[in-house]
């Protein structure tokens, strides 16, 4: 099984499109160690051909061409893309469904029942693809059976339940339902290898716990290094708990979580915030991720088990 990270950032990616904190202003101006990246997605494949997109961000087109792997050019109009995979119904996660619209057949997509229902209604993505190529929806049910995705043989994906917010748009935001968001385990049948994939976390529930101690590489949540990043630079009014991240430092926070796990394991971190000093390559931050063994993901970053 290969996974390419075709995003590594959190939402409205690095630099933002109208950011001016330090990070974004010092990348733009090629004065900080850093490498831009786009929003959050992934791409898994077995054959290397027929591929699952997890999370569709809106910059899909660009991960498209610069992962010649997605595009096998095997006909006139063809895509490697064989069915998208939603793990929650957020903004950065889903607009890019609208720029797969030319394709010739409906889309297959794989989502929970309440993501669905956000892109039903909060967000009538069924309703706009309707008039181009449509949706094959395909409900993930939270009852601990693989999913069925033939086209990745050998490799059963397991969705984990989540506890998050759904997005701002739902008009459950407030009241947040099991299947609002989910991670994902990756299990290769012929070798018993493992990754877990949670580009969000906000708690370490028992479920996630279990998953990430099972694993053999865990890709997840990297959103902020403190709990009050966004509020000291000026950008927000929420800490990191409230908008749905659990940060790197600070008692309880990802550092420490991911330091209880199996020596062997891989710490990969995804879904960085432009604001996150872990972006500098040459940062404290960086090094101290580096002293406990965790990797930050890069667009463009592979994986294989």
């Amino acid at each position: 099984m290969r996974l390419k990270v075709l995003g590594s950032s959190a939402g409205g990616g690095f630099p933002q499109w109208n950011c001016n904190c330090p990070n974004c202003a010092g990348l733009r101006a090629g004065t900080i160690q850093a490498r831009a990246r786009t929003q959050s997605s992934v791409a898994v494949s077995v054959n290397g051909v027929d591929w699952l997109l997890v999370n569709a961000s809106p910059e899909v087109l660009q991960q498209v061409r610069e992962h010649p792997e997605l595009q096998p050019a095997r006909q006139v109009r063809d895509s490697g893309i064989a069915a998208v995979l939603l793990i929650d119904a957020q903004i950065d996660h889903t607009t890019g469904l609208l720029m797969l619209r030319e394709r010739g057949t409906p889309l297959p997509l794989y989502a929970t029942p309440e993501v669905l229902s956000d892109l039903g209604d909060g967000f009538p993505l069924t309703r706009m693809l309707s008039f181009y190529c449509g949706l094959d929806t395909r409900p993930i049910a939270l009852n601990g059976t693989p999913l069925d995705l033939p086209f990745l043989g050998g490799v059963d994906v397991l969705p984990v339940p989540l506890t998050s917010q759904p997005p701002p748009y739902s008009p459950f935001r407030g009241k947040p339902r099991v299947g609002d968001n989910i991670g994902l385990l990756f299990v290769n049948r012929s070798n018993g290898r493992r990754l877990f994939y949670a580009p969000g976390l906000g708690q370490i529930e028992p479920q996630v716990q279990a998953a990430m101690a099972s694993a053999d590489v865990v890709l997840v949540d990297g959103t902020f290094w403190t709990e009050d990043e966004m509020i000291r630079l000026g950008l927000s009014k929420k800490p990191a708990a409230v908008m749905g991240h659990l940060p790197q430092s600070g008692p309880g926070g990802m550092i420490e979580v991911l330091d209880a796990l199996p020596a062997s394991t891989r710490k990969v971190l995804i879904h960085i915030n432009n604001t996150n000093p872990i972006l500098r390559e040459d940062s404290a931050e960086r090094a101290e991720l580096s002293a406990h063994g965790i990797e930050v993901a890069f667009d463009g970053l592979e994986i294989t088990l």
